[in-house]
C-alpha cells in the first residue's frame, strides 16, 4: 500500500442507481480535475461539469464534482468526489480513465480511512466507530458505533493518557532534582493523589458493562428432539421460510442460522439437528454439531413437544423449557414457556424474554468499550498504575514506579493509536470496504 499514490473507489453501492459517488485522494486530485473536467471548482461545493476522457477528448458524462482540498478534507489530503450517473457502463468508463492517468491508481480496502488515520484526522477508536457504523444491522449497534465515532472511549483515553503523562512528570522531577532547593518535597504525594483517582476512573470504566457483544449479537440456540418444533419456531422468529418443515424425523441435519433485530437489538438464532441416537453417519454429525452450538450459546431454548418421551436438555449457559404446539395441549406444568408457533399462542411472551435477556447482556449501545483490544489496553494500565500506587505509597523503588506509570501511558496511548497498533491497522483495515 502506497501512500505516495493518488487513489479512487467507488463510495457506493454496486448495481445500477441513479448516482454512483467516485472518490479520488491525492496530491494528484487537482491535475484529474482539471485534466477531466476542465477545471477547478470553488471549494467544497458541488458544481456541474461535463466529464471527458483526456486522450479523446470524448465526453464521458455530466456529473456534480466536489473539490475539498487538504487538509480539511476526511483524508487529510486533496480530495474529489465525482457524481456521477450510476449505470455500470458509466461507471466503468469514469474508472477505467482515472486508471490511465500517471500515479492514480484503484484504492484498496479501507485506505480512505487509513490515510485519514496516518494523517491525523481520526484515531483509532473513531476509526473502529466507523467500521461499525457501516456494519451496525439494528439501532442499539448503530448507537454504539456512532457513540464511538464521535470520541467517546478516545476522547477518555486521551484525557487519561495526558494525565499520566503530567504525573510521569511530577515523578521524574522528584528523580532528577531531588537535591534541588525550589523542588517541592510532595512531588511523589501529589503524584500518587493523582495517580488514584486515576486508577479508580479507569477502574469504574472497567466494571462497566461492554459493548463486545453488543457488535456480535445474542446466540440464542433452539433445541430439543426431532420434530419438536424447531424449524417451525425459526421461520416463525425470522417471519419468513427459512427452515424446511416436514413431519419426517430428522430433517433438518445441520446447523441454521438467521440474524434477528428484537427492539433494535440483534440476536442469532440458530436451528440445530433433532437430538436423537442415529446409525445415519449425516445425522450423527448434525447432532455433534446442535450439541456444540448449544454449549457456545448465551440461550438455549429446549423445546418440549406434548408427546414423546421427555428428554434431559443439553449442557449450557442459560435453558429456557418451551413448551411447543401448545394449542394441542395447554395442561402442562414441566415448561418455563407455552408457545405454538402455528397460531401465535405465547410467541409475544418468548419475545419479551429474548428482548429482556438481549438487553441484560448486550445494553443499550451506550458502552465505553466496544472491542476486547479496548479492554485488554485498559486492563494493562489499570495494572501498571495499581503497582506504581503499591510501590509509592510504601516508599519503595520510586524508579520502578516511574517506569510502572510510562507502560500505564503506553498501554492508553495504544487504545487511540498512537503507538504500536501496525498489527491492529492491517487487521482492522482490511475488514474495511472499497471505497471506504
Amino acid at each position: 500500500m502506497r501512500s505516495d499514490d493518488t487513489i479512487f473507489a467507488t463510495a457506493s453501492g454496486f448495481g445500477r442507481a441513479a448516482i454512483c459517488v467516485v472518490r479520488i485522494s491525492g496530491d494528484r486530485s487537482r491535475f484529474i480535475l482539471e485534466t477531466i473536467a476542465g477545471g477547478t471548482p470553488q471549494p467544497r461545493h458541488l458544481s456541474l461539469r461535463l466529464l471527458r476522457d483526456p486522450a479523446t477528448g470524448e465526453p464521458l458524462d455530466q456529473a456534480l464534482v466536489a473539490w475539498m482540498p487538504g487538509p480539511h478534507s476526511f483524508t487529510g489530503e486533496d480530495q474529489i468526489e465525482l457524481h456521477i450517473h450510476g449505470g455500470l457502463a458509466t461507471r466503468s468508463a469514469i474508472l477505467r480513465v482515472l486508471g490511465s492517468l500517471d500515479g492514480c491508481r484503484a484504492a484498496e480496502a479501507g485506505e480512505f480511512t487509513r490515510r485519514a488515520f496516518l494523517n491525523g484526522r481520526m484515531d483509532l477508536t473513531r476509526v473502529e466507530g466507523l467500521a461499525d457504523l457501516i456494519d451496525a444491522e439494528t439501532e442499539a449497534q448503530r448507537r454504539q458505533a456512532l457513540f464511538q465515532l464521535e470520541g467517546r472511549l478516545g476522547n477518555a483515553a486521551e484525557a487519561w493518557r495526558e494525565e499520566v503523562l503530567q504525573t510521569l512528570a511530577l515523578l521524574e522531577a522528584a528523580l532528577d532534582f531531588a537535591d534541588e532547593g525550589d523542588v517541592p518535597e510532595t512531588l511523589e504525594a501529589d503524584a500518587a493523589n493523582r495517580l488514584r483517582a486515576l486508577h479508580r476512573q479507569i477502574g469504574l470504566s472497567l466494571t462497566q458493562p461492554s459493548g463486545e457483544r453488543l457488535r456480535e449479537g445474542l446466540i440464542v440456540v433452539l433445541a430439543g428432539a426431532p420434530n419438536a418444533g424447531k424449524s417451525t419456531l425459526l421461520n416463525a422468529l425470522a417471519q419468513r421460510d427459512v427452515a424446511i418443515v416436514s413431519p419426517i424425523a430428522g430433517t433438518t441435519r445441520d446447523v441454521i442460522e438467521v440474524k434477528c433485530d428484537l427492539g433494535g437489538l440483534p440476536v442469532l438464532i440458530v436451528d440445530t439437528a433433532g437430538l436423537r441416537e442415529s446409525g445415519d453417519v449425516i445425522e450423527q454429525e448434525g447432532v455433534a454439531r446442535a450439541l456444540a452450538r448449544a454449549g457456545e450459546a448465551d440461550i438455549v431454548l429446549w423445546l418440549v413437544p406434548p408427546e414423546g418421551a421427555p428428554l434431559a436438555p443439553p449442557p449450557g449457559r442459560r435453558i429456557v423449557r418451551v413448551g411447543t404446539k401448545g394449542d394441542l395441549n395447554r395442561n402442562r406444568d414441566d415448561c418455563d414457556l407455552l408457545i405454538s408457533a402455528a397460531t401465535g399462542e405465547g410467541m409475544a411472551e418468548l419475545l419479551a424474554l429474548l428482548r429482556q435477556e438481549a438487553e441484560a447482556s448486550l445494553g443499550q449501545g451506550d458502552a465505553v468499550i466496544t472491542r476486547e483490544r479496548h479492554r485488554r489496553a485498559l486492563e494493562r494500565a489499570y495494572q501498571a498504575l495499581a503497582r506504581a500506587l503499591g510501590l509509592l505509597d510504601r516508599g519503595e523503588a520510586s524508579e520502578l514506579a516511574t517506569e510502572d506509570v510510562r507502560l500505564a501511558a503506553h498501554a492508553l496511548g495504544e487504545i487511540t493509536g498512537r503507538i504500536d497498533v501496525e498489527d491492529v491497522l492491517d487487521r482492522l483495515f482490511s475488514n474495511f470496504c472499497i471505497g471506504k
